[in-house]
């Protein structure tokens, strides 16, 4: 004789009193206690302080490299006039202002330029990243020159043979022409060969700066 299975209807299990998963000691039990919500939402807390930054970070150092780019014809500029003699800011108009860039200038004895970035970058007081032209050597013999309106030589460039000199308006430089970039912090040229610091320091924070612009 064929057995038959008989299953309590809901009515039934619903009368019989007591919880689901004692009526049914295998259903599984679904959803968060509250130890485990808060345990969840401190993890997703610390996770957000960390991320939530370098995320930021990383948007202004993208921002930060329009100004770089920018930059291109300036220093093209600098270099031209500088292998005829002439101010480097001769016949050069800075682009227009950018969600990002505020102003690019060249300082027409010293050949440094000037990147100034809007607030959605950094705030107005640390906003000035600067590239500074050298060259190899100086014709004149002169290893502790100075760059005019600014452009004063690191003690190694002052000091050491080989290293490399600022640029001055009006004065041939002696090889190429190498441009050096400077953030915040950075007092004195990084290169093997040092070569000039600017004139004034910038104020961009090292953490926004491309890797070259550190100290």
């Amino acid at each position: 004789m064929a057995s038959v299975f008989y299953m309590p209807s809901t009515r039934q299990a619903r009368s019989s009193g007591g919880t689901s998963a004692d009526r049914w000691p295998g259903a599984a039990r679904s959803g968060f206690t509250m130890v485990e919500l808060m345990i969840v939402l401190a993890i997703v807390g610390v996770i957000a302080a960390y991320a939530v930054p370098a995320y930021q970070d990383y948007v202004a150092r993208s921002r930060v490299g329009e100004g770089l780019m920018l930059a291109a014809s300036a220093r093209l500029t600098v270099a031209d006039n500088a292998s005829n003699g002439a101010p480097f800011d001769r016949g050069y108009s800075a682009p227009a202002a950018t969600r990002n860039v505020e102003s690019m200038h060249i300082d027409p004895s010293s050949g440094e330029i000037e990147i100034r970035y809007t607030q959605r970058v950094a705030s107005a007081d640390a906003n000035l990243l600067k590239l500074v032209p050298s060259s190899s050597g100086d014709p004149q013999g002169d290893a502790g020159g100075t760059g005019g309106s600014g452009g004063a030589v690191s003690g190694a460039a002052a000091q050491g043979a080989g290293a490399r000199t600022a640029l001055r308006s009006g004065v041939l430089p002696v090889g190429s022409v190498n441009w050096e970039c400077f953030a915040g912090g950075k007092a004195q040229s990084s290169f093997d060969q040092p070569g000039p610091s600017p004139g004034t320091p910038a104020t961009l924070p090292t953490r926004l700066a491309p890797a070259e612009c550190r100290a």
